[in-house]
């Protein structure tokens, strides 16, 4: 068994949300806590935007990760008879409706 059993499916997007949050929390802390003058300009404000709009970026990683790691729905066979009765109820009820408003 490996270490990266557990994470399931899509682990490049794993890696690219988590890198992206680490270079982005980076990025927002320097720019925040660290003077960054250069011949008289602060360049702490470029990194707090950037450092933001990393995080925001590292959300596209982290919903690819989640939607890849869905399973899928179970399907009518695993759901035995119930699927079945679901689909006869909402037909009953479906007619009983479309009879209602057929006599008014």
């Amino acid at each position: 068994m490996g270490v990266c059993d557990g994470l399931s499916h899509c682990k490049l997007a794993l890696v690219l949300a988590v890198l992206l949050d680490l270079l982005g929390g980076a990025a927002l802390l320097v720019g925040v806590f660290a003077p960054l003058e250069i011949r008289g300009q602060d360049f702490g404000d470029l990194l707090v935007y950037t450092g933001a709009l990393l995080v925001l970026a590292s959300l596209a990683g982290w919903v690819l990760w989640y939607s890849g790691n869905i399973d899928g729905l179970t399907n009518r066979k695993e759901l035995g008879n119930i699927g079945s009765a679901v689909d006869l109820l909402a037909r009953t009820l479906s007619r009983k409706f479309r009879a209602y408003r057929s006599q008014r």
